[in-house]
C-alpha cells in the first residue's frame, strides 16, 4: 500500500557549538526517514540548522517531535518541526525551469536597502532565492545570491538600474560547470593592473604633460582612432633618453588587491595574462614580477638610447586587444567561454566582448553598458568574488602559504 510522502523540515537555531549536526542525525537515525535537504548557516556564534526530511511510510510525529525537543534542550537551543507533502519532481521544478543562476552583490558599505531592492526586483522576476552566501566583509561586503527561475539578460537589465540607484554593484552569471571552468584571465593595465597611465607618467618627464592630455581629449571625443593619437601622443615624446623608462617603471603603483588576485588565481590553475595600449618596456618586467604568463603591448623604437618618437607595428589597439585574448587562449588550450576580460576602457569592448566573462573596472559608462557585470570599487581581487571564491579561502590559502 501507498501512502503520500510526507516531509518534515526541523530547524535548530542558538550558541552553535560541535557536534551539534552529528546529535541530531543520530536522533534521527531511529525513525524511517531521508533526507531530502540540508543548511547550515553560522553568523557571528549563531547557528541556524535546517534539515528537511521525508517518510513514505506513517511517521510517528509525537516521538520525532518529543526527541528533536529533548536534543534542543539539552544542547541549549530552540527547535521548530514543521510538516508538510512532497511535491512530485515535475510540480516542485514548475516554474523553475529556466535555469539557475548566481547574483553576486557588492557593497561598501552593503546598506539593508540596497539588499532590499535587489530581493524585490528577483522577485518581481518571478524568480526565487534559494540561498544567500556570506563572501566577503572588508574591505568590501560581498553576499551571493543562488537564484532559480530568472531568465538571466532581463535580470541583469533589471539588477543594473538598482545597482545605480543603490550604489552597489550587482553581476548576474549562469550557475553550474561554466563558472567552475574559467582559466584564463586577461586584464588591461592602465587603470586596472596599475593606478597609472603609463603614457602619462612618460609625458610628465618629457615636459609635454599638456600637449599629451590634449589629444588624449581628442580622441576621447573621437576625433582621432586610439592608433592615431598614440603614435601622435608618442611623437612628443621624441628625443626623451630612454634611462627614463627604467624611473617610470619603479614608479608604478600596483591597483589595490592586484597581488592577491594574480596570486590566488595561479594557486587555481588559471593562467594570467595583460594586454595594454601602453609599452612593453615598461609592463614587461612588472609581468614577470607578478607571475603573469602572456604580455602584449606596444612597442617603443629607441635608437642611441633615446626615443624616437614612433612605435613599431603592430599597434596593440581594441582589435589587438581582442586578438591577444584569442592568442593567449589558444597557447592556454582553453576555449573563450572560459576566459574573463577585464577592463576600464572603449579599447576594452572588444575582448570584454568575446571573453566568457567580461569585467568593467571602475569604467566608463559604455564599457559597463557592454560589460557582463561591473566592479566599481577600487580593489582589484573582488574579481575573485565574481568567481565564487571567498575571501576566507583567499585568507587561508596566504596563511598556508606562509
Amino acid at each position: 500500500m501507498n501512502h503520500s510522502r510526507t516531509t518534515l523540515l526541523i530547524t535548530l537555531t542558538g550558541r552553535d557549538r560541535p557536534g551539534v549536526t552529528a546529535r541530531l542525525f543520530g536522533a534521527l537515525a531511529r525513525f524511517p526517514l531521508s533526507v531530502a535537504d540540508i543548511e547550515q548557516v553560522t553568523i557571528r556564534g549563531r547557528l541556524v540548522l535546517g534539515v528537511l526530511v521525508s517518510c513514505t511510510e506513517r511517521p510517528d510525529l509525537t516521538a520525532i517531535y518529543q526527541v528533536v525537543s529533548d536534543l534542543a534542550a539539552d544542547l541549549g537551543l530552540e527547535a521548530e518541526i514543521t510538516t508538510g507533502s512532497a511535491e512530485s519532481p515535475a510540480r516542485a521544478g514548475a516554474g523553475r525551469v529556466r535555469g539557475r543562476l548566481h547574483v553576486t552583490v557588492l557593497g561598501s558599505p552593503l546598506q539593508p536597502s540596497a539588499v532590499a531592492a535587489v530581493a524585490a526586483a528577483v522577485a518581481s522576476s518571478g524568480a526565487n532565492i534559494d540561498r544567500i552566501t556570506r563572501l566577503a566583509s572588508d574591505p568590501v561586503t560581498c553576499v551571493e545570491l543562488d537564484v532559480s527561475g530568472a531568465d538571466p539578460v532581463p535580470l541583469r537589465n533589471t539588477l543594473a538600474q538598482v545597482a545605480v540607484d543603490s550604489g552597489v554593484d550587482v553581476a548576474v552569471q549562469r550557475a553550474g560547470l561554466e563558472r567552475r571552468a574559467m582559466r584564463l584571465i586577461v586584464m588591461d593595465v592602465d587603470s586596472t593592473l596599475i593606478q597609472d597611465e603609463v603614457i602619462d607618467l612618460l609625458a610628465d618627464r618629457a615636459g609635454c604633460a599638456a600637449e599629451v592630455a590634449a589629444v588624449t581629449e581628442s580622441a576621447m571625443r573621437g576625433e582621432l582612432d586610439f592608433a592615431a593619437s598614440l603614435r601622435e601622443r608618442v611623437a612628443l615624446l621624441k628625443g626623451l633618453d630612454a634611462s627614463v623608462l627604467d624611473e617610470v617603471r619603479s614608479a608604478l603603483r600596483l591597483t589595490p588587491g592586484a597581488r592577491t588576485l594574480i596570486r590566488t588565481l595561479k594557486r587555481l590553475g588559471y593562467r594570467c595574462g595583460i594586454v595594454s595600449g601602453g609599452f612593453t618596456s615598461v609592463i614587461a618586467p612588472l609581468a614577470d614580477e607578478l607571475g603573469i604568463d602572456y604580455v602584449a603591448a606596444n612597442t617603443l623604437e629607441i635608437a642611441a638610447g633615446k626615443l624616437t618618437g614612433e612605435v613599431i607595428e603592430p599597434i596593440i589597439d581594441r582589435e589587438g586587444k581582442t586578438e591577444a585574448l584569442r592568442t593567449f587562449a589558444r597557447a592556454a588550450g582553453v576555449p573563450l567561454s572560459q576566459t574573463v576580460a577585464v577592463g576600464d576602457g572603449a579599447n576594452d569592448l572588444g575582448m570584454i566582448g568575446a571573453a566568457g566573462l567580461g569585467v568593467a573596472f571602475n569604467a566608463k559608462q559604455v564599457v559597463r553598458d557592454a560589460a557582463d557585470t561591473a566592479v566599481n570599487v577600487p580593489y582589484l581581487d573582488t574579481i575573485l568574488y565574481l568567481l565564487g571564491i571567498p575571501r576566507d579561502a583567499v585568507d587561508a590559502a596566504d596563511q598556508g602559504a606562509e
